[in-house]
């Protein structure tokens, strides 16, 4: 009897295997979240005072069509859970704040500075988790492979973008504008935030990794300098079609009255 009351657990041994296993479970879980926090930094960081007088500038020139409260309307989507990217984009290509309702937002010369840009983006961003601006690593087109972001491109974008990257007409009204000059941050941003009726490209579908590729490929498209002639606005053989038939048609007939003038 003495024996077998000796092996007898401890009143307290399942409590203290329950606190050791809490700790562990708890530990693994403030490192998750902090492995989990440095994958989601950017190189661009928000103070709180950011946030207080991009609120301000918010309220004085986007609350009319977004509400007061970035909460939407009827003439201007809710702004909550877009992200940091949205703003910088929207605002950063002199899109928003639009000057009139229409079809589509047309880029032109910005109405705010880089600061009050980041300002906007900071509070924007405090209220709700969103596409972040991205890193300088995956817009340095250096370390970018062309051929790769070429074939990406043509596989996801071309069909809008054409495939040297200028745009071109889509339904409605809508058109998808030229990647020419774009600056590659705001590139990334695009394919981050699917703006106008663009697709939302998130790295689940286009890698970071692959969206500097496709970064890469358009800045050297930017160069192309067309060994095999005119470019003809690199809008392919429709444009190239249209040309011929115009101007061998053009030559006929000039051709056709010369000979008529002879023969009379």
């Amino acid at each position: 009897m003495k024996a077998l009351s000796q092996k007898r657990r401890h009143p307290l041994a399942a409590v203290i295997l329950l606190a050791i296993a809490l700790l562990l479970t708890g530990g693994l879980y403030a490192v998750a979240t902090a492995t989990n926090e440095a994958k989601a930094d950017t190189s661009v960081s928000y103070t709180a005072q950011d946030a207080e007088e991009g609120q301000k500038l918010f309220i004085a020139n986007c609350a009319t069509c977004h509400g007061t409260n970035a909460e939407g309307t009827a003439d201007g989507p809710a702004l909550i859970g877009v992200g940091a990217a949205a703003v910088d984009f929207q605002v950063g290509t002199g899109r928003m704040p639009m000057q009139m309702q229409g079809t589509q937002a047309q880029v032109k010369p910005g109405q705010f500075n880089e600061e009050q840009t980041h300002q906007l983006a900071a509070y924007v961003a405090s209220l709700g988790a969103g596409p972040t601006i991205p890193e300088a690593e995956f817009t340095d087109v250096s370390q970018g492979d062309a051929a790769n972001g070429a074939k990406v491109f043509l596989a996801n974008c071309a069909m809008c973008h054409n495939a040297a990257g200028v745009g071109g007409a889509l339904t409605r009204g809508k058109f998808a504008p030229s990647l020419m000059g774009v600056s590659e941050k705001h590139i990334y941003e695009a394919m981050e935030t699917g703006p106008q009726g663009m697709p939302v490209f998130n790295d689940a579908n286009i890698t970071p990794e692959e969206k500097r590729d496709v970064i890469t490929y358009l800045k050297s498209q930017e160069v192309n300098s067309s060994p095999g002639g005119f470019a003809l606005g690199s809008l392919g053989p429709v444009a190239e079609g249209l040309l011929i038939w115009t101007l061998g048609l053009g030559i006929v007939l000039v051709f056709t009255i010369w000979l008529t003038s002879r023969s009379a």
